[in-house]
């Protein structure tokens, strides 16, 4: 049971964190990680898709932007909105790989839905980079050990 609940508290940091919500979710990670009472692979599975679903709820933010983006609970400055947009309209659905930042990545989330990126398209990339910083994270975590 106490496993259950490891993985379904990693899972809900990860959401959380890629949501409007502050949260960080990578020292629940790394926590459970140096725990060794868990399988690292299942960790990073879990994180990752975590992760991916709470940025589709940003994507699905996305629609109604027009509306919700001067609000302050909203993932993103209309400031970087504006910049995330810039940087999309140039790089593209390839820019969704840096969705992961911490600075502008809620923002790419956002306006992929706004410049009408294919929900498929936007979790497989999302994924994608997303599960390569968690996996760098954890080979950073074991390199410690």
């Amino acid at each position: 049971m106490l496993d259950i609940a490891a993985y379904a508290g990693l899972f809900a940091a990860a959401f959380i964190a890629a949501t409007i919500f502050p949260m960080q979710s990578e020292a629940i990670l790394v926590g459970l990680i140096l725990s060794g009472d868990y399988s690292t692979p299942a960790l990073l599975a879990v994180a990752s898709v975590g992760n991916t679903l709470g940025a589709a709820v940003n994507w699905g933010l996305g629609r109604g932007i027009e509306r919700f983006r001067d609000h302050r609970w909203f993932p993103a400055s209309p400031e970087s909105l504006e910049k995330a947009q810039t940087w999309y309209r140039r790089y593209g659905k390839w820019s969704l790989l840096l969705s992961w930042l911490p600075i502008g990545g809620d923002a790419l989330t956002v306006i992929a839905r706004v410049l009408r990126e294919p929900l498929p398209t936007f979790l497989l990339l999302v994924f994608i980079g997303k599960a390569a910083r968690y996996a760098m994270l954890a080979a950073a975590t074991h390199g410690f050990l």
